[in-house]
């Protein structure tokens, strides 16, 4: 299964580390380094699902999450948190803004693959 992936990362590290998961996996993926790009890229491009930081600049996770819910052809489109926080509350703001799971880093490769295929397959 070809899934196309936006991931929306601020530490280029991060960005290189998920490309090379995704694209072992056979995905197909854009990147970008904060909210505001994300939604750049999102606005010419079709996905299967995103991925995205919280702790972003110019943009963080929940604005970019938003900003996405915010648009009506992008509702069903499935959105991963990936991030080092693990407060409750949190995850409770990020469900609330619409996002469909939370993945705390570092991640596991094979089950960050696995939660994609879950929720875009």
């Amino acid at each position: 299964m070809s899934l196309s992936i936006l991931a929306v990362d601020d530490s280029q590290t991060i960005r290189n580390m998920l490309n090379m998961t995704l694209t072992d996996a056979g995905f197909s993926t854009r990147l970008a380094e904060d909210g505001l790009k994300g939604l750049e890229v999102l606005e010419n491009n079709s996905f299967d699902a995103i991925i995205t930081d919280i702790n972003m600049p110019n943009l963080d996770g929940f604005g970019f999450i938003d900003a996405v819910r915010a648009q009506e052809r992008f509702r069903s489109i499935p959105i991963l948190v990936l991030t080092t926080e693990v407060a409750p509350e949190l995850k409770a703001r990020a469900r609330d803004a619409g996002a469909t799971g939370w993945v705390v880093k570092p991640f596991d490769p094979p089950k960050l693959v696995r939660a994609l295929q879950l929720v875009a397959g």
